[in-house]
């Protein structure tokens, strides 16, 4: 089918490449032209703005966007409404707070344009893996674009959650797990570093990744950073929280349910930004392999 890519990021480019090969008709549009001209070589269809864009798109439109969150998607969605008719369907791919997507949701509903929020998991390696997909939105207008998701994701990881506001939610909990499952690795890498063994810790990640009960994907990751640098000694331990983290623990609190190794890793993160530590420089690492995040250097540091 024919979709709209607005946001032509680590994410937003490596999703139109996965949907131009399971020949859908992309059309792309980013703020850089040069981000535009290189999905064009891939065979997307470009644009150079939104109106132009949605000119090109037949009815009823599908347009997803994949840019930051806050203010940028925002401005997106109501530049947007002002240019979709009734019956075109809005996704929004980013990791948005689930309160604004149930009121975005509200508002395109009074233009008769659907609105759907798309928990999108798998950073840098969903080009290659898919992408786990967590869907909130009325069920007709979800089934109407579910070629989309199907494409996008590997088998069995989509699904169709709830109502507006489900699928943000669900994705801003998947977060919240990470960073405690990153918070547990990157201590028991500390522990390990400095203790008296003098531990070959890629070694180790690459042993536990064979029938150990610890072993995962971000174990995975982590033998891929301590390949690439034993020590992590090019790595400073900052650890950046993108938001996700906060919504969970405010969620928590707000529903009365305790999350005292979420609430704690968020502030771990905190402390990162203070103080140097080997736990939070695996963090960074392991942020940077499965998300493409910056991470501080070093060398950037001393400058």
């Amino acid at each position: 089918m024919q979709l709209g890519m607005i946001g032509l990021g680590r994410m937003g480019a490596n999703m139109t490449t996965r949907l131009l090969l399971g020949e859908h008709e992309v059309v792309v549009y980013d703020r850089n032209p040069d981000a535009v001209a290189a999905e064009s070589t891939e065979g997307a269809v470009g644009a150079t703005s939104l109106a132009d864009m949605v000119a090109k798109l037949r009815a009823p439109r599908a347009v997803w966007i994949m840019v930051p969150s806050g203010k940028p998607t925002d401005d997106t969605i109501h530049e947007l409404l002002g240019l979709l008719q009734a019956g075109d369907t809005i996704i929004d791919g980013g990791n948005s707070n689930f309160h604004d997507s149930q009121a975005r949701c509200k508002l395109a509903k009074e233009k008769g344009v659907d609105f759907l929020d798309a928990g999108t998991s798998g950073g840098v390696w969903g080009l290659k893996n898919g992408y786990c997909l967590m869907v909130g939105g009325d069920t007709a207008a979800v089934k109407r674009v579910e070629p989309i998701f199907l494409t996008l994701a590997p088998k069995d990881g989509y699904a169709h959650v709830g109502a507006s506001g489900a699928g943000h939610f669900s994705k801003m909990v998947h977060n919240g797990i990470e960073y405690g499952m990153l918070a547990a690795y990157g201590e028991g890498f500390e522990i390990l570093e400095s203790s008296e063994f003098g531990y070959d810790l890629h070694q180790l990640a690459s042993l536990w990744l064979r029938g150990s009960v610890v072993r995962s994907w971000l174990l995975e990751l982590a033998e891929l950073a301590l390949r690439d640098d034993p020590t992590l000694g090019d790595i400073r331990g900052y650890v950046e929280d993108s938001g996700e983290g906060r919504w969970t623990v405010q969620a928590a609190i707000d529903q009365n349910v305790a999350a005292p190794v979420i609430t704690m890793s968020l502030f771990s993160r905190f402390v990162s930004r203070k103080e140097e530590s080997f736990s939070a420089k695996m963090i960074a690492a392991l942020r940077n392999q499965f998300g493409g995040h910056a991470v501080m250097r070093e060398t950037e540091a001393k400058q």
